[in-house]
């Protein structure tokens, strides 16, 4: 009896511990010059800490075309560039990433969207317009839908048994493309 209580014990802590390595904690860190709010999302996935930083303009009621022009490159956030941070190699598709800071940007499509990750020039880099000369590379990403609209720019994280799944979220579309971490 006592062997099965400890086992059982053992695996509801690894559950919880499963649970707690992947969740999200997003600090608010100011608010951009044209009034969106800034966070800082972070996650610990696969030993790997992951940090995003991004205005998150809101829809106001705009059309979502006007806001994510199909074919364009787009900083995907407000204000200065969106970043992602992490300790750890990071691959999205054929891109490989060292630790360090880099850039995020999309090019939404009618079909599928692009990631577009480039290099950090300076810290508060300005997210326009687009340099293109900083650009690491490019990657497809799956696009859905959301079950209900997000008013905000959103970025997520999902973990996978491979690594994660990164997912930006605004209005009725859902982008995403998957990841694995390095050593």
């Amino acid at each position: 009896m006592r062997k099965a209580v400890s086992m059982f014990a053992g695996a509801i802590a690894t559950v919880i511990l499963a649970m707690s390595a992947s969740a999200q904690t997003t600090t608010q860190t100011g608010v951009g010059k044209g009034g969106s709010p800034h966070v800082k999302s972070e996650w610990t996935i696969g030993g790997a800490h992951i940090a995003i930083e991004y205005g998150r303009p809101s829809l106001k009621g705009r059309a979502e075309s006007m806001m994510m022009p199909l074919d364009k490159p787009w900083r995907t956030g407000a204000d200065a560039a969106t970043v992602i941070t992490s300790d750890k190699p990071l691959k999205f598709g054929a891109i490989s990433l060292a630790p360090g800071s880099y850039t995020i940007n999309t090019q939404p499509g009618a079909k599928e969207w692009q990631l577009l990750v480039g290099k950090l020039s300076k810290p508060g880099q300005w997210g326009i317009p687009y340099d293109a000369s900083l650009e690491i590379g490019r990657t497809p990403m799956k696009l859905g839908k959301t079950s209900a609209a997000v008013e905000q720019v959103t970025y997520l994280i999902d973990t996978t048994p491979a690594g994660g799944t990164l997912r930006i979220e605004w209005g009725t579309q859902s982008a995403t493309v998957p990841f694995t971490i390095g050593k």
